[in-house]
């Protein structure tokens, strides 16, 4: 490791646990039992817990030029404990299983599995929460650092976090992550990736023309070095009556035991639009490269959200291509009664085409409906990816159905 990388990792550390022991002696004992429900012990607090039932049932068919066709359905129960809180402890348990109801022969993101996805300690005063174990972890809009959540196994943390919201206007998240659980599963070589990475994300909403967060994100990943990355950035998101806007810059380079050695930058500008009862919205977003060196990563991403639908680019879990992707994007949205509707497009270019050999990657429209019938979730949604330089013609449909009890 860099000397410089060591001294950012250090100070990134101290940073995570002054937050938690800044607000320990400010504590007073009233301020705990004042937060703490009106339960005598802990074993009180387990028996007046929550339990809670939900299932995701999903089609999804693909349909990929040159290649097998897809048609997998799978059901998704997830069952959730919540216990009630004594003296500021609380205890989350969370089991997921995935069946298949038709035979799987690959192409999807959906392997079946019964594992856990939350296990945790919490503990809340004053206003810090502190969470020990297997946990969720979305930060900002989950560009960097998300669960996939649109995927039947969520995408979760082993570790330790820490959040405070003390300050004025001021919201602060660390976290050290010590194992990153993914979405193929525990059966899977895939499916676990050891880390000794820390998460820092502050935000301040007391400026008057939007919400400031700067971020740190220094990744360590034991199994899989390419994902070995440091990143520093800043995003500024806000609203001037009905246009909002959000500008992002961040700035990444390998680390740890990552074998290649390179600096690559992200940026974003997006902007947003009501008219009436329909939204607009565009942006362009650049995950850059540098050179042959390396490009611009983001293996812990919910990776789904961005780059269209189609997942074209996922590139090996990491969201970019050598030579960098430039997406120049826009929505449309809108709601007929009780319906959802969106629809969007993508077109993504190649950063540096003398690295990828590549000019137009693709492109790519997509189609949302959304509504809700009798307490459950129903969608469809599309998307079709026309390829230029980049990979093969793809058509993919989900038709999704979930509901809690």
């Amino acid at each position: 490791m860099k000397p410089t990388q060591y001294k950012a990792r250090f100070a990134v550390s101290s940073l995570a646990a002054m937050i938690a022991a800044a607000a320990v002696p400010a504590m007073a004992q009233e301020e705990v039992e004042q937060a703490a429900p009106s339960v005598s012990s802990f074993s009180d607090a387990l028996s007046e817990g929550d339990v809670t039932l939900g299932f995701r049932g999903r089609s999804e068919f693909v349909d990929s030029e040159g290649g097998s066709d897809v048609d997998l359905t799978s059901i998704k129960t997830r069952l959730t404990f919540s216990s009630a809180s004594y003296q500021g402890l609380s205890l989350l348990l969370e089991m997921d299983d995935v069946t298949h109801v038709t035979e799987f022969e690959g192409g999807v993101g959906d392997p079946e599995g019964t594992e856990v996805n939350q296990a945790l300690l919490i503990y809340k005063f004053a206003d810090t929460s502190l969470k020990y174990g297997r946990q969720r972890i979305l930060l900002d809009n989950q560009r960097f650092v998300g669960g996939v959540g649109f995927r039947q196994n969520e995408q979760t943390y082993d570790g330790f976090s820490v959040a405070n919201t003390s300050l004025e206007d001021t919201s602060l998240f660390a976290a050290r992550v010590r194992n990153v659980n993914r979405i193929f599963g525990e059966d899977s070589p895939l499916g676990d990736h050891t880390n000794d990475t820390y998460l820092l994300n502050a935000k301040y909403a007391g400026l008057p023309l939007g919400v400031l967060t700067g971020y740190a994100y220094l990744l360590d990943n034991k199994d899989a070095a390419a994902f070995s990355t440091d990143t520093y950035g800043a995003r500024f998101a806000g609203n001037a009556g009905e246009f909002g806007y959000t500008v992002e810059y961040a700035t990444q380079s390998s680390a740890a035991n990552n074998p290649a050695d390179y600096d690559a930058d992200y940026l974003l500008a997006e902007g947003k639009l009501k008219l009436g009862q329909f939204t607009l919205s565009g942006g362009y977003e650049l995950l850059g490269a540098d050179g042959d060196k390396g490009q611009f990563i983001t293996p812990l991403a919910t990776l789904h959200k961005f780059q269209g639908w189609a997942d074209k680019f996922l590139g090996g879990g990491t969201g970019n291509i050598p030579g960098g992707i430039e997406d120049v994007y826009m929505s449309l949205g809108t709601k007929l009664g009780n319906v959802k509707l969106a629809v969007n497009y993508h077109q993504l270019n190649s950063d540096d085409s003398s690295v990828s050999g590549m000019d137009r990657l693709g492109s790519e429209h997509g189609f949302l409906a959304a509504t809700s019938l009798a307490g459950v979730n129903l969608s469809l949604k599309y998307s079709s990816f026309t390829a230029d330089d980049y990979s093969t013609d793809t058509d993919k449909l989900w038709l999704t159905a979930a509901a809690n009890f």
